[in-house]
This record gives C-alpha cells, structure tokens and sequence, in this order.
C-alpha cells in the first residue's frame, strides 16, 4: 500500500549538518519525498504537534528543544512508506535504536539522561507512529499545494 507519513529534522539533526544524509537514507531505501520545507516552529504550533503530550511531565523539555531551531519537515511517500520509516529512525529511546538506524548512528541519549538534566531526548528526528498520526501530521505540516506527485527514474523497479 502506498503511504504518505511525516518526517522531521529535529533541531539536533539539522546543527550538525546531517540533513541530506538522512534524507539520502530514505531515497536509498526508495521512498519518495513528495512536500520539504526548513521551518521555525513556535510554541502554539508545538502544542498542535505534540497535542498527545502537553500533560505529560517532558513536554516542557520538549517544546524548548523543537522551537530551539529549524527543523526540516518532509513527507515521505512508498510502499508501506509509516512502517518503513520507523525502521529507518529505529527506536524513540536513541541508547536502544539499532546500529544503522538514523538514531542508532547519530544519537545515544537515553530518558533517564534526558529526565535528569530537565531535557528532550535529542534523536535526531520525528516519524509518524502509525496511519493515523500520519495523516493528521502530514496536514498538520503541509497544505495540499506543498505535496507533489511525480515520477522518479527506476520506479518500476521499487513500486
């Protein structure tokens, strides 16, 4: 099934000068990505994004992390596009992602860390967590005029 999901940069990934290698990692894998765009988040948009966890007691942590610098927002679209990007991230916690994962490779904060200095943990980038979250954060993110379909050379091959 084709699928469309969210991608961010966070704040982290976009200082050190890994954007296009994250993005490479998703082209490689042959997904698609169909909307991209740098942006400066404020604390109102935060609230919207992360709505889920606004009570929670890291969100503070959080909201200070993803306003504290562009992000680089993307819709990636493929072939059970949601579940193949989480692989890509690996997992929240970045001490437990896999090696050749984006967090795997490129952090290793873990939450009692992060809780014990009143921080976010810094991994790099946000995925979608499932269809739902992925078409309330694609809109979210994007208007309808910031996605665009086209064909790609070797598509046959990966569609």
């Amino acid at each position: 099934m084709i699928q469309q999901t969210l991608v961010l940069v966070k704040p982290d990934g976009v200082a050190r000068g890994i954007v296009g290698e994250i993005i490479k990692r998703f082209e490689q894998r042959g997904l698609k990505i169909v909307g991209l765009k740098l942006v400066k988040i404020d604390e109102d948009f935060s609230k919207k994004h992360y709505a889920a966890h606004i009570d929670k007691n890291f969100y503070k942590g959080l909201e200070e992390f993803i306003v504290s610098g562009p992000v680089v927002a993307m819709v990636v679209e493929g072939v059970d596009a949601i579940e193949n990007v989480r692989k890509l991230t690996g997992a929240t916690e970045s001490k437990s992602a896999l090696l050749g994962t984006i967090r795997g490779d490129y952090s290793h904060i873990s939450y009692s860390h992060a809780d014990e200095r009143g921080i976010s943990v810094k991994n790099i980038v946000h995925a979608s967590g499932d269809a739902a979250d992925a078409e309330k954060e694609v809109a979210l993110w994007f208007s309808v005029d910031e996605i665009h379909s086209y064909k790609r050379a070797g598509d046959e091959h990966l569609l």
